[in-house]
């Protein structure tokens, strides 16, 4: 996709008054239409399947005098001398909001609120390190931590406000091992009401749960992907393979959903129960296998989302997608409007 200037204008600042008060820019095969996003069931046909993150957000922000530690997620067990250990964002507090921290150093440690200490161990990539908290890390985050905030948002939020109806409870989590939360809002279930899922559910559309906790977004520009922990339950494997064998349309709510659920992929193309950490990067060259669309917001230029949104739709629709979004002046990030893509199906699903 040719790289594109996003306005300052188009960033959303504020979290709309109703969730479901955003628009709706739909790219399909058969062209592009806008909506608003109450029109969703309309859009979608009795025995399609929305896969939704149930994963709930954190306040992963802890703020210092000088710094804002962005709490990123939990290393896997078994990473190189980091047992324990979290990957950390440092940033700089300047004006309200927060700029990437080059500085930092190994072994340097910092006084946190309530009297714990977070230590560096060392950088896992350019922006974030391996660090290592003296107290359970979500259960800190509970107490002393806030939402993750950037420049285009203009003042806090409640936490409440970066949470979607599909999120479970950040301590009890899905199962052992995968308690927790995400740093940052899987925020394409954000615009979603209990109303609206209960008119979905009348026209025939299901809903299926999966969990990944994603990280912090900023490294994802022209940096390596790192691990998230994913579950994929068996009731969800077994409903995307029915529904994809009957006609149906799997589509995803996030580009988290993707990632998850094109991870569980098996060699013969249906979805197997899969849990653990993926690393796993949707690109136009690797191609998606689970899914049939995704509901997503708009993506910054440059950002590694846009690779997987033309795995799914292609690059022609995509490009004409970000064309009408920019000129009909649509909201960009957590708390803008979203974009539905839908492919076209593209030959039959292989004897299991």
């Amino acid at each position: 996709m040719r790289d594109f200037t996003l306005p300052p204008a188009l960033e959303a600042s504020e979290p709309p008054a109703r969730r479901d008060d955003v628009r709706l820019l739909a790219g399909t095969p058969d062209g592009v239409t806008h909506h608003s996003f109450g029109a969703l069931p309309e859009l979608l046909r009795p025995g399609d399947l929305l896969v939704v993150n149930t994963s709930a957000t954190l306040p992963a922000a802890v703020r210092l005098d000088r710094l804002a530690l962005h709490f990123s997620g939990p290393l896997p067990p078994g990473s190189d001398g980091a047992e324990d250990a979290w990957l950390v964002e440092l940033r700089l507090r300047e004006a309200g909001a927060t700029v990437p921290y080059p500085g930092g150093r190994r072994g340097e440690w910092f006084p946190l609120p309530g009297g714990a200490t977070l230590t560096l161990l060392g950088r896992q990539t350019p922006r974030l390190w391996r660090a290592r908290l003296n107290t359970d890390v979500v259960p800190y985050l509970r107490r002393h931590g806030v939402p993750i905030r950037y420049g285009y948002v203009g003042r806090d939020w409640p936490l409440s406000a970066y949470q979607t109806v599909f999120g479970t409870g950040v301590e009890a989590g899905v199962g052992d091992g995968l308690d927790g939360g995400s740093a940052e809002m899987p925020s394409a279930g954000r615009p979603f009401t209990y109303e609206l899922v209960t008119r979905l559910v009348a026209r025939g559309v299901q809903v299926a749960p999966i969990t990944l906790h994603t990280g912090v977004a900023s490294p994802e520009k022209d940096e390596p992907p790192y691990p998230e922990r994913y579950d994929v339950p068996a009731p969800t494997a077994r409903l995307v393979n029915h529904v994809r064998w009957e006609g149906g349309r799997v589509v995803a709510v996030g580009t988290t959903v993707v990632r998850a659920l094109e991870t569980a992929v098996a060699g013969h193309g249906f979805l197997r129960p899969s849990r653990g950490w993926t690393s796993h990067v949707v690109t136009p060259e690797v191609g998606v296998r689970a899914v049939d669309g995704l509901l997503t917001g708009l993506h910054e230029p440059r950002s590694s989302h846009l690779r997987m949104l033309t795995a799914v739709a292609g690059e022609a629709l995509l490009e004409r997608v970000y064309e009408e979004a920019l000129a009909e002046e649509y909201r960009w990030h957590e708390f803008g409007d979203v974009n539905l893509l839908l492919r076209r199906r593209g030959g039959e699903i292989p004897d299991p």
